[in-house]
């Protein structure tokens, strides 16, 4: 063959393979069959795993497409006044046993109140669980609680389950806390607790115990169970900073935990049933080069944060269940079916690559943190740099026409960190925003509020959006520059 066949060839074969990639524009799979809420089958490897997407809107893949999507409503919108501030602080305090113990801490500088900033967030019943990383020195408790009905919005934290459970820095008991980032309520009533054993994540980052995950009884705050995750599961620099749990059907003791390295980009995989854990990893846990640059108020600042923000599908008839995740500099949400990540064989070998699909962008300035799918089947997200929360029907394509605003709101929502949706009779989405990008690279001014806590009920979060699922599909799409995947 000639070279200039040869050129066309591979030219050919790359444009082939990059039309696979970028499936994401029209906001669909190409491993999507055009029955509404199905999967189809993986033929690779003998395996059953479920790789295709149940979330095509009626009407079929040939509808995708069919017309110019109108004005992009999903940047400019501002959504409502939907969420309410339960909690806030101008700077974080403790609940010690005495005045004095406090003076004592503050003194031998165990707690220096500017340095502590609260992160994770989840609510159970009567209380709603707070966390605070030790990012710098002068971090007492890293994880803790506040009472529900609300009394005073500016409360000290109390340490969950007490003091005696938090650890010291310096010769840190690895049985106790360390640095809490993130935890999940799961519907068994178990608080599951991931801490990253990692302080002085700014100064001098140093992994002083093993990452842990730990779950509590919530009726009893009785610890069940503290599970390290291996050596050879740990990467130099990781970075263990998000988990959610998998449980079908109540079986309590089956549960699964997926637990994100957003530094080094994997995801953890832990069984309940046989405590133990494997590594996966995927080039799409990595972050975009694109969506790495953030603008906050006046701060421009560079994050390679990979894999991060993590919800799970509704359980489909034949017992499959995806996981959306997407990376924190990302504008793009990805699915891989949760069976390919519970079946460890797949894992000891090389994966299976193709099992992991994006299915649509959020668009620039998309990035997300931390994401949850209320008993709606609507998914709703972090929108960092626009300070706001967006959703999406799980039923609809997944393009901006079909996402939603619930709130955007540059004083009440500043940087959006972390989201959950409780488990009560009337759900609500409670969300933390607490101006990380300042405390990381700035100064926070300590006579304003910096941190809150927020909430709003699911139903008036959805009421008038297109998240509702009441609300018709937009069948229209943006095709966007690969860039801004």
């Amino acid at each position: 063959m000639s070279r200039l066949h040869w050129r066309t060839a591979l030219r050919l074969l790359a444009l082939t393979f990059l039309i696979t990639l970028i499936p994401e524009a029209n906001g669909y799979s190409p491993f999507m069959n055009n029955r509404h809420g199905s999967f189809s089958k993986a033929p690779e490897n003998g395996t059953s795993e479920h790789l295709a997407s149940p979330y095509i809107a009626p009407g079929g893949l040939a509808a995708l497409g069919s017309k110019q999507a109108n004005k992009d409503s999903f940047a400019t919108s501002q959504g409502k006044n939907a969420f309410e501030v339960i909690y806030q602080w101008k700077v974080i305090d403790f609940l010690y046993p005495s005045l004095q113990a406090r003076n004592n801490a503050i003194r031998s500088r165990a707690f220096i109140p500017e340095n502590n900033l609260p992160l994770g967030v989840d609510r159970f019943k009567n209380r709603i669980f707070i966390t605070t990383p030790r990012w710098n020195p002068g971090v007492p408790a890293t994880l803790s609680y506040l009472p529900l009905p609300v009394q005073d919005q500016s409360l000290p934290l109390i340490p969950y389950p007490d003091w005696s459970f938090h650890t010291t820095p310096q010769n840190a008991d690895c049985s106790k806390l360390v640095s809490v980032y993130r935890i999940y309520v799961d519907e068994c009533d178990r608080l599951w607790v991931l801490d990253a054993g990692v302080i002085d994540t700014l100064t001098n980052l140093q992994q002083v115990c093993p990452p842990k995950l730990l779950a509590f009884n919530l009726h009893t705050d009785e610890l069940l169970f503290s599970y390290e995750l291996p050596p050879e599961q740990v990467k130099q620099d990781s970075l263990h900073t998000n988990v959610v749990v998998d449980i079908r059907d109540g079986q309590c003791e089956d549960a699964f935990a997926y637990v994100a390295d957003v530094w080094r980009y994997g995801v953890t995989v832990f069984s309940l049933r046989e405590f133990k854990s494997w590594r996966t990893t995927n080039y799409l846990y990595n972050p975009n080069p694109v969506a790495s640059d953030y603008n906050y108020q006046d701060l421009n600042f560079q994050w390679s944060d990979g894999v991060f923000g993590m919800s799970l599908s509704p359980v489909h008839r034949d017992g499959d269940r995806m996981l959306f995740y997407h990376p924190m500099s990302s504008f793009t949400e990805f699915q891989v079916p949760t069976s390919v990540l519970q079946n460890e064989t797949i894992w000891q070998n090389f994966g299976l690559a193709k099992a992991f699909q994006p299915i649509g962008s959020r668009g620039k300035t998309g990035q997300s943190s931390t994401s949850g799918v209320s008993r709606e089947n609507v998914q709703f997200f972090t929108l960092v740099q626009q300070s706001g929360v967006g959703c999406w029907d799980l039923a609809k394509p997944y393009n901006r026409n079909n996402l939603g605003v619930v709130e955007k709101d540059l004083e009440k929502i500043t940087f959006p960190n972390d989201l959950k949706l409780d488990r009560e009779p009337r759900q609500s989405v409670w969300v933390i925003s607490n101006k990380l990008p300042v405390f990381l690279y700035s100064k926070l001014d300590y006579s304003e509020i910096n941190f809150k806590i927020l909430s709003t009920e699911v139903q008036k979060a959805i009421q008038g959006t297109v998240c509702d699922p009441r609300s018709p599909p937009n069948l229209a799409y943006n095709r966007e520059p690969e860039c801004d995947q």
